[in-house]
């Protein structure tokens, strides 16, 4: 039983958590999009530690949030290239 009530929890925080991940991950998409570097570098800073703090707390397997850490710091700096040059 208390398994259970546990798991209710961390189901819920879990959701929460995974919920904010893909909002700020869709703010630095939205800002490349957009070909703000600015912003992009703003959320990506969000981003980046919103990932970390989701490996830390198990929400994520560290790879995945290295990885997914990686991938939008590639198309931000894609970004940036293409606005500097």
């Amino acid at each position: 039983m208390k398994r259970a009530r546990q798991s209710v929890k961390r189901n819920l925080r879990n959701r929460s958590v995974l919920s904010s991940l893909k909002t700020v991950m869709k703010k630095v998409e939205t800002a490349i999009t957009a070909g703000s570097r600015e912003d992009a570098e703003k959320a990506l800073a969000q981003a980046i530690k919103a990932l970390d703090t989701a490996a830390s707390k198990g929400v994520i397997h560290k790879n995945a949030a290295s990885r997914q850490i990686s991938r939008l710091t590639r198309k931000v700096n894609a970004v940036s290239g293409a606005a500097a040059a």
